[in-house]
């Protein structure tokens, strides 16, 4: 087969930098956008030039416009770049049983009792040398997903809270009311009036909180009475517990610690936004064919969790 002269006398970089030239319209904002030094974008355009006979950018007053040849190309770059990515991302059949590799996934202490186990039963089974380590989150992590995620494999957060990353819809809950069994207050329902005098235990109590509580009640135009505040859902139902205290968990940490705590989950007496768990992961890891069989691990776990009822 005869050798294409024009491709191997090409450097498929000059495809990247032509398709962000062509996209920015400006060399500065192009080397940014690629990550390197303005000379070495002003160098590609003066090869890309040359091959295309062609000036590409044209200065009108303070800005640069395309020419007309460079709008047909334009339509032409998006597609050739992805024919290129299913090339080279192209690989053999992934066997997770030989991995020797440890996954690292930051979350909350709820999503790690939640959904760690069935998580970890499925990596043990099918990847006996592969290590799952499950990283408390804190609001820093959070506040700084993106730097989070380059040493972390993922982030298990609910939406709301994380933007701009990849991310799977894993599994929904509903935010229950927990008070002591035996309260002295609360029968079999709880009310705004109750909600505005008990003392409450939330958690962390800023804006990244995942405990909506305080933040449903401020725009209610009720200022919660705080009288605990912790980092984790875990201890909350055993500080409620023998207490005059509520607080606001998951559904089905309510159902998992409530007979174990001696606390009662009750109906919200006001609309709260459901938790859509999700995991958010750095694109870095788009085709990584340990963290693509992670990601379908993952979405198999989650269909094992019933739904909140």
């Amino acid at each position: 087969m005869a050798v294409d002269r024009v491709l191997a006398n090409l450097d498929l970089n000059l495809l990247l930098t032509l398709d962000a030239l062509l996209r920015e319209r400006n060399v500065t904002r192009t080397a940014e956008r690629l990550g390197v030094s303005q000379p070495a974008v002003s160098g590609a355009l003066g090869r890309l030039r040359r091959h295309f006979g062609d000036q590409l950018l044209v200065r009108v007053g303070n800005r640069y416009d395309l020419t007309p040849l460079a709008t047909r190309v334009a339509t032409l770059t998006g597609p050739a770049l992805a024919g290129v990515r299913r090339v080279f991302d192209a690989t053999a059949e992934f066997d997770p049983s030989g991995l020797d590799r440890e996954f690292t996934i930051v979350s909350s202490d709820y999503a790690a009792t939640v959904l760690g186990p069935p998580l970890a039963r499925r990596i043990a089974a099918r990847a006996p040398r592969a290590r799952l380590r499950l990283q408390q989150t804190t609001p820093y992590a959070v506040d700084h997903a993106t730097d989070t995620l380059r040493t972390a494999d993922g982030l298990f957060i609910p939406h709301g809270f994380v933007t701009g990353l990849p991310y799977l819809d894993l599994y929904t809950d509903r935010w229950v009311c927990i008070v002591a069994e035996d309260h002295p207050d609360v029968g079999d329902a709880v009310s705004m009036e109750q909600l505005a005098t008990l003392p409450w235990v939330v958690l962390f109590d800023r804006p990244t909180a995942f405990a909506p509580a305080v933040r449903q009640l401020r725009m209610l135009g009720i200022e919660a009475r705080v009288d605990l505040v912790v980092d984790g859902f875990l201890q909350m139902p055993f500080l409620v517990a023998g207490t005059r205290r509520v607080a606001l968990i998951q559904e089905r940490l309510a159902r998992l610690l409530g007979p174990v705590a001696g606390v009662r989950a009750l109906d919200c007496p006001f609309d709260v936004v459901p938790v859509a768990e999700a995991f958010w992961w750095n694109p870095m890891y788009r085709n990584d064919p340990a963290h693509i069989w992670l990601r379908e691990l993952l979405l198999d776990a989650a269909a094992e969790l019933r739904p909140s009822a």
